[in-house]
């Protein structure tokens, strides 16, 4: 056969089950996959490449699916974790359950042996389905026929309110076997629209309230509701707090701002008060999943009126409500403004919060995490945020640092500042900073983790290298799981396993191929940001302090 008729035999050849799947993947907006490979997801692997798809080679799959979860954040495209089958495959549990808590979009494509093979060989060979059922979304098995269907449906799931991860078993065969030829069509989803009985009701609460108070949550975020909840919040005066994930969805000098909550005792001792004194509480896109025991129950129905606009209903109990509106936050606050203005109602010049409580619970948040200490973690994250550009992109880990760290860092716009805060694991900071500057290179991209986080991961620094991004990498070095030291100190119980050894991290980053600094003063720490804002290669600063120094501080 000539080059010519090989050419155009290959062009007429039916596509592979994984070519339709990795095409519907590209047409959704996925332009990088992350993952392990293995000899069971090579064709898959070949498809995501040849489609587009750009396949990127991690440490570890867990660490994998928090880099495509900071290329998410960046572009909005789902998450693709590709991993083989068995140990490859249970890596990745910890991240997929993530994304099912914090509402992560994500494909998790595993690959898995054929049935008759798993019939008599037990190599390796587990329940994928039944491993990723009870923490995904919706979970399927590849079929050559049905593969369009598959992954038409996959990315519905994926993508519909509230997001989550949806799983892919990929048989070796399949995905070499020619697809059928069927192509679904089905119209976007749109958002569902508010009642208008319950519309009249939650305005004629408005307008009746002294003392409104909105909290605001990651739904708000997912849907891009910023400027209706700005038009919405300014319209009738409404000031507002929001859970870590919602963090900038208005800007955080905006004059009715209280800033974030959830995680902070301290914090809490200055907003809860402020939650109770409210006649009218507003819960708009608020999924309470990131929230600890203090915000359980945290208004009283029998007392307040509490309208919850979400994307689902509330099956939690974690708090009540006098009006569910179970629709699109957009269009709700929208309807709800534009009715305001087209009633010329007194809303807008009614006095709210006459006494003046929310000002003074933001000057004494404010005081509460004052950044002003001469060294230490608060004299940390005021030191970075100030030589820092204004739109830096930052990411945390989990651990006593990001409590501090939520309270105090400001943020400009959504998704500024991103951390695992439904599932709250530890090890998730590097690789999201990673994603976030594969995605966009020329942010400012930083990572805050605690020492123990970053050694979970700190081979992916390497992966950091390969790729060529050079994000900021901040490590607060105390030796300790300082949180847990901090409870088990609380609790007066004897100190056990929250000790470890004084690492050299600074080390660790210059043996990986980027820059590493210790430092122990601000002075350094300016210095040190400086240079790594310049640097064309990432840099692990380690900022050394003693050891319980987050006494008193969240």
């Amino acid at each position: 056969m000539t080059e010519t008729n090989s050419a155009a035999a290959a062009a007429t050849d039916p596509l592979r089950a994984a070519d339709v799947l990795a095409q519907r993947l590209y047409a959704a907006g996925c332009r990088h996959a992350f993952g392990m490979p293995g000899g069971e997801v090579l064709t898959l692997v070949d498809a995501l490449t040849k489609a587009g798809i750009s396949f990127h080679l991690a440490k570890h799959e867990n660490s994998a699916g928090f880099m495509g979860e900071g290329v998410h954040h960046s572009d909005g495209a789902p998450v693709i974790l590709v991993a083989t089958l068995g140990p490859g495959a249970l890596n990745g549990v910890n991240v997929v359950a993530n994304a099912h808590q914090d509402h992560v979009p994500m494909l998790v494509l595993t690959g898995c042996v054929d049935t008759v093979e798993a019939a008599t060989y037990t190599h390796q060979v587990l329940d994928h389905q039944a491993v990723f059922a009870p923490i995904t979304k919706a979970s399927y098995r590849l079929d050559a026929e049905a593969a369009g269907v598959i992954a038409d449906k996959a990315l519905r799931v994926a993508t519909q309110p509230r997001n989550g991860p949806v799983h892919i078993d990929v048989p070796i065969s399949v995905a070499d076997a020619p697809a059928g030829t069927h192509r679904p069509c089905l119209a976007p989803a749109r958002a569902t629209q508010p009642q208008p009985a319950d519309l009249a009701q939650a305005r004629a609460w408005l307008a009746e309230a002294d003392r409104p108070l909105a909290v605001i949550g990651l739904d708000a975020v997912a849907e891009d509701a910023g400027a209706s909840l700005r038009a919405f919040l300014e319209h009738y005066q409404i000031p507002f707090v929001t859970s870590y994930k919602a963090k900038g969805i208005l800007p955080e000098d905006h004059p009715l701002c209280l800033g974030g909550a959830g995680l902070s005792p301290l914090a809490d001792r200055h907003l809860l008060p402020l939650v109770r004194e409210a006649d009218l509480i507003l819960a708009l896109g608020y999924d309470p999943i990131e929230m600890r025991p203090g915000w359980r129950n945290a208004w009283d129905c029998s007392r307040q009126r509490v309208i919850d606009v979400c994307a689902e209903d509330n099956t939690h109990y974690m708090h009540s409500a006098s009006l569910t509106v179970v629709a699109g936050l957009a269009p709700s606050l929208r309807a709800l403004t534009l009715g305001a203005q087209l009633t010329d109602d007194a809303a807008q010049a009614h006095a709210r919060w006459p006494d003046g409580q929310p000002e003074a619970a933001r000057g004494a948040l404010a005081a509460a995490f004052a950044a002003d200490a001469d060294w230490g973690p608060a004299a940390i994250i005021a030191e970075c945020q100030s030589a820092l550009p204004v739109d830096t992109l930052a990411t945390a880990d989990s651990g006593a640092h990001r409590i501090l760290l939520s309270q105090m860092w400001r943020c400009q716009e959504p998704r500024a500042l991103i951390q695992s805060s439904g599932l709250c694991t530890m090890g998730c900071a590097v690789p999201m900073a990673i994603g976030r500057k594969l995605a966009e290179p020329q942010r400012t991209v930083v990572s805050f983790s605690g020492d123990a986080g970053f050694l979970m991961v700190a081979g992916e620094l390497s992966t950091a290298a390969e790729l060529g991004v050079a994000p900021i990498f901040v490590v607060f070095v105390d030796a300790s799981l300082a949180l847990i030291d901090l409870k088990q100190r609380q609790r007066r119980l004897d100190n056990a396993g929250v000790d470890f050894g004084l690492h050299d991290f600074a080390a660790m980053g210059r043996a990986f191929g980027g820059n590493g600094v210790r430092v122990r003063d601000r002075d350094c720490l300016r210095a040190a940001m400086n240079e790594a804002q310049q640097a064309k290669h990432f840099t692990v600063i380690a900022a050394e302090f003693d050891r319980e120094a987050y006494d008193g501080l969240i």
